[in-house]
């Protein structure tokens, strides 16, 4: 019998490759590829539930060595204000539509009852890892900030740049309260490393790496995808065609 992981990876397998390709496309091509994602969301949302847990280890199936993916060190005076200083100043700002925003210090964060859950990650490079995470459930944050029924996406402002460009990732509701969805703040009980997001990252376990958004400054409760910078709910989404959902 073919897998679950398997059956979605057979569908998406074609657009995660165009979303890699870096050459020049037609914006009728581009138009399939974002009519396919639909589909793509909509088969993996019909053939399991909603809070179907991405599978989780043991501590002895962790890989010796977790890559980084994207960004390994922001390039920023900001961050290295940050990181000289331990992220002893670090905050996390909730805001958009909500009714109470937030401004919370990583060390408050790290406080908060949390989540620890060991799971692969996959990337859209190709290669994949497993590691455990120690995180804060996003849902906790969001019900603390009294999310707006008029919301319909959280967007994750990141540290990182490209340019002129700032990292951002997106996910909907569902995947945001999804109880394997976390804010964390460890990885391999240490505190994250810098390369793979510290002082805070987001682990959506359902999606490939390039959805879990690294060095958190702020989450953002919107309606509607189209304002926020290049419209299409991501860096790579905006840049290079990548899917917006990404489920695995």
């Amino acid at each position: 019998m073919i897998s679950r992981r398997k059956f979605i990876a057979a569908g998406t397998s074609g657009l995660l490759v165009a979303g890699c390709d870096r050459l020049d496309r037609s914006e009728t091509f581009r138009g399939i590829l974002r009519s396919s994602e639909g589909l793509t969301m909509k088969a993996q949302r019909l053939i399991t539930s909603r809070d179907a847990l991405a599978p989780e280890y043991r501590a002895a199936d962790m890989s010796p060595i977790f890559r980084s993916n994207g960004t390994r060190l922001p390039n920023t005076n900001e961050y290295a204000r940050h990181l000289n200083e331990n992220f002893a100043n670090w905050r996390i700002n909730v805001d958009g539509l909500v009714a109470r925003p937030l401004s919370i210090p990583i060390q408050k964060l790290r406080s908060l009852p949390h989540r620890t859950q060991i799971t692969r990650h996959d990337c859209v490079e190709g290669w994949s890892a497993i590691g455990k995470w120690h995180g804060v459930p996003l849902a906790t944050i969001l019900g603390a900030a009294e999310l707006s029924t008029r919301a319909k996406y959280i967007v994750f402002h990141c540290a990182d740049r490209f340019g002129d460009r700032q990292y951002y990732e997106s996910i909907d509701l569902i995947d945001a309260f999804h109880p394997q969805t976390i804010l964390a703040w460890a990885m391999n009980d240490r505190l994250l490393p810098v390369p793979n997001g510290a002082p805070l990252r987001l682990r959506v376990e359902r999606q490939l790496g390039y959805k879990q958004a690294k060095y958190i400054q702020r989450i953002e409760a919107v309606e509607s995808l189209a304002g926020v910078y290049g419209g299409r709910g991501g860096y790579w989404e905006d840049t290079n065609d990548y899917e917006w959902y990404a489920g695995i």
